[in-house]
This record gives structure tokens, C-alpha cells and sequence, in this order.
């Protein structure tokens, strides 16, 4: 404590001067908080404040601040001090805009506004300035895993933007599935006709360009390392093997077709006429802009039918349950193969939905239209090989009718299956539960494996405990969530992009390893100051903690979920600080509490929940903790706020890096302190989430399901603690679950520990 300077600064702008006693508030800091030096002004976020700080860290050698003002998710650029630790006390969006300006709600708003300043003052005594990581690399250099349209687009980008970059292709010619087709669908305006893919010439510039090297016929046989200074081993198909430090690594593996043999009663492998779209690509490569001829005989084709979701968005036990994003393009533009070569040809494509994605879609659908293909809404049935012809059967959703077609040849829309190696969440492992304390700790148990039909091949190799490839989502797609933060995976400067992450077609494609490629050197230069990614990019604090208070109880290597945590020889957690995107869910998770973070630990938290004035029961003023996630409920709390929408005087919000982080002592420690309530507000969880650190919100409701015997042994009702899953839109139903706490304290009672 004696290095630690410490300095308050109480804004009086944006209201709160009209609405709070700000001299009351600096008293709390000063004889509460123990702060030596306190300082008010009229509009902090001014120049002249912003200066009026900084003068004082410069002059006064300050080292902690606390800002009593608005929202830390606002005025961050102004509030921007260089090695410094600070807390922000929340007083306008978290106060005078949730409560009524009246004379009867001024008591009550000015307590709420009393309690921030004690948390702030008690989090910041308990707060350092995180001191740079040791394990800082830049080696700028990328490797891209895989040579097709994804992955040449990712090293080029890569390499204009000044960085050496080595392509691995485990076959002999870049280009991947791309350069398989005869035509890509229309990507540039009028959209009206098939394109050249290009693939040769971006194979050309690849290949030539003199910051890649590439590597045919390889795999990566290892990956180890960290973001900035990964290690890679790679193997040749001579059997030797070559070895690359890189600085950042982007997955575009690509896909494989959907296994057409599944589909017994389309009858494919009974008949060379029936084919999957692959197998037209083939076939109008070989006719090279001529009419197209069908494999059995020969015969020019006269007939085309197409099958769209062939095998996918469906149900049924083997077959796809999503959509491949391009299936109804690609048939759009095979069905133009035939048009262009012999406008007479008959082409049917047979769908229950049409969906045309992407910049000029729709106008490449009606291309098609003007140049005769036929759309029919139905559901095929089956398809029989009958004599020389193909029989198809299929109901009419439009008329509600059975109908028989007959076709030269039939081409089946199946899906795509990313090659995304080995789902490592296969066999997933478990901890059995112990007592904190015990010396003695169960190793991981792996569950009883799936039924595996192919044998799969991983692609990175990696030497990470968690297992040799990235985590996979529900259908096998690299885990990343599509919407709000597409590339990242659960690997630390490992970018997924492509196919392998989601479906989508080569435009779709392209853009995503443009993208994957900048959050690649994001990460990498990142790495270089010691700073976390995504989502708290420029983060320098990582994980410390106190080897000789741990039990070896592996719940922080098992839970963490970017795979950051190792073990030694005498499986003490090895912290990777490279890896790590300082969520705190190895805080969370450590039950004898030895880990923590500079600047966010259970001392900076728990401290804050002791701080807060707890009346007595004569006062019949409850008080109701809040464990707000800071990535989607606190920025929907300051939209409260904004809305001045209204809720209970009587809670005290604190924020938390993730729900994943919130260690069970906090929810233990506010009821034994006299809170009346505890909720816990976190991101979606599941198949679908919205937690940025993907696994912490999942996490923090198994943690508090399990509180029941705390609360128990509390002879505390289970109302009292209550965990939600909340979206940063839901503006109303935040203040209803604060306000509905408040009467459900109203109906059992206030806790008996304020007696």
C-alpha cells in the first residue's frame, strides 16, 4: 500500500450536480474511503477536467483513480490515463437516470449514490496496474492451413499488408473445391451470367508472391506456442518435415460434399445419371461451354431436374439439419450450363424454399428466369431409374398433388460438411466435485465415446490439454459465433474462416478471410504489447495465483475455455498468458480462491459487496446484490438509463468480466453480510449463445444450481439467489426482474442476518 497514491474526482455535470449532494459524496470518499485526495468539478470529461487529472498524476505521482461520473462504458477515450489503476462509480446512468427526480425518491437516490462511491473507493484499494506479461512475442508471420479459394485469399491479404505468411495444402494444387467447378456463380453486376472462378490466376499470385511460401502435399503434424510466437511442425509427403514460427494462424480447411450414398431413395450410385452437384461440375467441365452429356450413354441431355436439399435441412437421422447457404445459387447457375449450350433443354429445379443470398442474388435468380429454367415448388419423393430414363416423384406443394417426371438426368443439392478435424468436445471430460481443501483431487473421467463412423483426421495438431483441434459447434462447424464475433474460435490467435466455419459460397468466403485475416494481425500485434484479444482487446492483466494455496483440483484447466491453462508434472495449473482472454473463468471456477487478476479479483469484488451500507431490519430497506455481465447486461443497464426507465432503489449493481468469473464466496459473502437478494444477470448460454467468452455463462448457472446446500445451511429461502440469461435489447425486462426481487423480499421477508 505504501507505492499507491490515491485520488478521487466527483463529476457534477450531465445532472448530478442538481441531483446529488456532491459534498455528501466526497465526505463518504474521504472518511469511508479513506481517500486522501478529492476533487470536484462541473464536467470532468471536459478538456480543462480531463487536464485537472492528469495534472495530478503527473505532479502528485497518482497511481489509483476513482471517477465518480457516468457509465465506465462511457467518456473511455477522455477517461484514458496511461499506468494507472482505476474504478468508475456509476452515478448517472446507474443513479439519478433510473430514479424519479422527486423530493419523495431523494433519500433513497442519494444512498444509491453513496454505496457506488464506497465500491468504487474499496475496488480500487484493492486493484494494481497490471505489470506487462512476460511471455510478449512478434514474429510477423502467419500460417494459413489450408490452399483453397479461402485460404489463398487469407495469405494474400496477409502478405499485402506487409507479413510472411506460409500456406499449407495437404494436396498437390491449390485451389481446393473451388477449382473444381467449371463456372462460380455471378459476382459482379449485371449478375446475369456465370463467371470464370479465377482460381488459376489466384493460384498464380499466391504462388509467386514473394512474402508466402507454400507447401503442397503437407499437413501441420504440430502447433504449440502462444499468439506472437506459435511453433509449427510441418510434415511433407517426402516424410521430413519442416518447422515455421508464426505470430498468428488462420484455419480455412474448407469442406467436403455431403455423402450422396446416404440418400437411398434418390437412388444414387444405382444409376451414373443421378449426381450431386460435384459431379455436374464435372461434366460441364469436360463439355467446356458445349451441350452436356449424361455418364450412361453418352446422350446429350435433354431433361435436367434438380433436387434442392437433397439430404439437408432435414430431420431425418443421417441427413443435414441446416442449410448450405449456396445450394440454390449453384443450381441456378448448373441449370444455366444447359440453357446457355441449348436454350432448348428442359431444367426443372425442384425446392420448397428458394433462397438467394448475397450482393446480386436475386438478380441472378431472375436471370434465370429469362433465360426458361423452371421453378417448381414440391417435395421429391424419390427418384427410380427406369430403362434409359429417371423417374421422379415428388408432391406439388403448390396444387397439393402426387407427380411423376421423367428426367435425362438428375442432380441432387446436398450440403456441406466442414473439415474442421477432430471434435475434441466428443468425449468431453468431467471433474468430480470435492470439498475445498482436500489435498487430494480425481483426475478428468472421459465420458463413454460416441459411435464413430469415419475416422477423422486432425488439421492443427495442437499440444494444447483441451485436445488436438479447435472446439466445434453443434453440426460440426468451427465454434464461432456468426453474429457478433465472426473468426474468433476458442483458440487465442487461431482464426477460423470459410466453409469450416459456416456455410456460405466463395463470395461469402472471401470476405471472411479478408476478415479473419485482420483479426489474425489484430492478434499477433496484440501479442507483441502483452495485450488480450477480443473481447478485451488491449486488456494488459492476466491470471496470477498462489501455488502454495492450491488443491490441484483441475476445475481451472478443465473449465477454462480457451484452452490457456496447462499442467506440470505435478499437475499444478501452468497459465498461458498468451492464450488467455482474461474472462476470469479459472477465477470463477477455483473453489480455495489462489487466482485472480491485477486489476479484477475476489478481493477487488468481494470488497466492493462489503462496502455497501447495509441498513438494519428497522429501516425495512432491503438491499438486492446484482452480478451484471459487462459485455451485454451492463450496456443494456446504461440503456436503462438512457431510457429512464425506473427500478429499485435498493439494488447495487456491480459489473463482472464475465459470469463465468462470478466465484460463489461473492453470492455467500453478500448474504452473510445481510443482503436481502443476489441475481445474477449473464449472457445466452447453449447451442445458440451470446456469451463472448462462449462457455461462462453456461458455467455460472451450473455453479449457482448448486448453491441450494449453501442456502440451506444459510436457512435462507431459494428465491433469494436467482440467475438470468439476459440480451443487451432486453431494456424492459431488466428493470422488471430487479423490481419483481424487490417483491419477492417484500413477501418472505428480509434476511435474517440483519437482525
Amino acid at each position: 500500500m505504501a507505492d499507491k497514491k490515491f485520488a478521487a474526482y466527483l463529476c457534477k455535470g450531465c445532472g448530478l450536480g442538481e441531483r446529488l449532494n456532491i459534498n455528501q459524496l466526497a465526505a463518504v470518499a474521504t472518511k469511508e474511503g479513506k481517500i486522501p485526495l478529492i476533487k470536484q468539478h462541473d464536467l470532468l470529461c471536459s478538456s480543462e477536467g480531463v487536464a485537472l487529472i492528469q495534472g495530478d498524476i503527473d505532479s502528485e505521482q497518482i497511481t489509483h483513480l476513482m471517477i465518480a461520473a457516468c457509465s465506465k462504458r462511457a467518456k473511455t477515450e477522455a477517461f484514458n490515463f496511461e499506468n494507472v489503476a482505476m474504478s468508475r462509480a456509476n452515478l448517472r446512468e446507474g443513479v439519478i437516470w433510473v430514479r424519479p427526480d422527486t423530493e419523495a425518491a431523494k433519500e433513497n437516490t442519494q444512498e444509491m449514490a453513496e454505496d457506488y462511491i464506497r465500491m468504487s473507493c474499496a475496488e480500487l484499494k484493492y486493484m494494481n496496474i497490471p505489470a506487462p506479461s512476460q511471455e510478449q512475442g512478434r514474429i510477423p508471420h502467419i500460417l494459413v492451413v489450408g490452399g483453397g479459394i479461402t485460404g489463398m485469399t487469407s495469405a494474400l491479404e496477409a502478405a499485402k499488408a506487409g507479413y510472411h505468411v506460409t500456406l499449407v495444402e495437404k494436396t498437390a494444387a491449390l485451389g481446393g473445391m473451388a477449382a473444381q467447378l467449371h463456372r462460380r456463380v455471378a459476382y459482379q453486376s449485371p449478375f446475369k451470367d456465370p463467371q470464370p472462378t479465377g482460381i488459376a490466376d489466384l493460384a498464380k499470385q499466391v504462388q509467386s508472391h514473394q512474402k508466402i511460401k507454400v507447401h503442397l502435399n503437407s499437413t501441420v503434424a504440430d502447433t504449440s506456442g502462444a499468439p506472437g510466437r506459435f511453433a509449427i511442425t510441418i510434415a511433407h509427403e517426402s516424410g521430413g518435415t519442416s518447422t515455421e514460427n508464426v505470430g498468428a494462424i488462420i484455419q480455412a480447411s474448407g469442406f467436403k460434399p455431403y455423402d450422396a450414398q446416404k440418400l437411398t431413395e434418390f437412388s444414387f450410385g444405382k444409376s451414373p445419371d443421378i449426381i450431386d452437384q460435384l459431379g455436374l461440375e464435372a461434366l460441364a467441365r469436360q463439355a467446356n461451354g458445349g451441350p452436356i452429356k449424361r455418364p450412361s450413354d453418352g446422350k446429350e441431355v435433354q431433361k435436367v431436374t434438380f433436387i434442392q436439399c437433397a439430404g439437408q435441412r432435414s430431420q431425418t437421422e443421417g441427413h443435414l439439419p441446416y442449410c448450405s447457404g449456396h445450394c440454390c445459387l449453384t443450381s441456378v447457375k448448373q441449370a444455366m450450363y444447359f440453357k446457355d449450350a441449348n436454350p432448348e433443354v428442359d431444367t426443372l429445379i425442384l425446392y420448397t424454399d428458394l433462397r438467394m443470398p448475397g450482393f446480386g442474388g436475386e438478380n441472378f435468380y431472375r436471370s434465370g428466369q429469362d433465360k426458361g429454367i423452371l421453378f417448381t415448388k414440391g417435395q421429391a419423393s424419390s427418384v427410380l431409374p427406369n430403362g434409359g430414363d429417371l423417374t421422379v416423384k415428388f408432391k406439388d406443394l403448390i396444387l397439393n398433388e402426387e407427380v411423376e417426371d421423367t428426367a435425362d438426368l438428375v442432380v441432387l443439392a446436398t450440403g456441406m460438411l466442414p473439415n474442421s478435424g477432430i471434435d475434441i468436445e466428443a468425449i468431453p471430460l468431467k471433474v468430480e466435485e470435492k470439498k475445498a481443501g482436500d489435498s487430494a483431487s480425481e483426475e478428468p473421467v472421459a465420458a463413454s465415446p460416441p459411435e464413430t463412423l469415419v475416422p477423422v483426421e486432425s488439421v492443427l495438431n495442437l499440444s494444447y490439454r483441451q485436445g488436438k483441434d479447435m472446439p466445434q459447434l453443434i453440426h460440426g462447424f468451427t465454434d464461432s459465433h456468426f453474429i457478433c464475433f465472426p473468426y474468433e474460435t476458442r483458440r487465442t490467435g487461431i482464426y477460423a474462416a470459410g466453409p469450416v466455419r459456416r456455410p456460405m459460397d466463395i463470395s461469402q468466403a472471401m470476405e471472411d478471410a479478408t476478415g479473419a485475416t485482420m483479426k489474425a494481425i489484430q492478434a499477433l500485434e496484440n501479442a507483441a504489447l502483452g495485450r488480450a484479444a477480443h473481447p478485451r482487446s488491449g486488456d494488459l492483466s492476466f491470471p496470477r495465483f498462489r501455488k502454495e494455496g492450491c488443491t490441484q483440483c483441475k476445475r481451472c484447466t478443465v473449465e477454462c475455455p480457451f484452452g490457456a491453462i496447462n499442467e506440470d508434472e505435478k499437475t499444478y495449473p501452468v497459465f498461458n498468458e498468451g492464450r488467455c482472454r482474461r474472462c476470469g473463468t479459472c477465477m470463477g471456477a477455483c473453489p480455495v480462491r489462489v487466482i485472480s487478476f491485477e486489476n479484477y479479483s475476489i478481493d477487488t469484488v468481494g470488497q466492493a459487496i462489503k462496502a455497501v451500507n447495509v441498513p438494519d431490519e428497522s429501516s425495512e430497506k432491503p438491499r438486492i446484490l446484482l452480478l451484471a455481465c459487462e459485455n451485454d447486461t451492463y450496456p443494456a443497464l446504461d440503456m436503462v438509463g438512457m431510457n429512464r426507465i425506473e427500478y429499485s432503489a435498493y439494488v447495487r449493481i456491480i459489473p463482472v468480466r464475465c459470469l463465468g468469473s462470478v466465484n460463489t464466496i461473492w453470492i455467500t459473502d453478500a448474504l452473510n453480510s445481510g443482503y436481502d437478494g443476489v441475481i445474477l444477470m449473464g449472457c445466452q448460454k447453449g447451442d445458440n449463445y451470446q456469451c463472448h467468452f462462449v462457455k461462462g455463462s453456461e458455467l455460472a448457472h451450473i455453479r449457482t444450481s448448486k448453491i441450494d446446500d449453501t442456502l440451506k445451511q444459510l436457512n435462507l429461502e431459494r428465491e433469494r439467489v436467482q440467475t438470468y440469461e439476459i440480451a443487451i435489447t432486453d431494456l424492459a425486462r431488466i428493470p422488471q426482474i430487479i423490481n419483481e426481487m424487490e417483491t419477492t423480499i417484500q413477501r418472505i421477508g428480509l434476511s435474517p442476518f440483519k437482525f
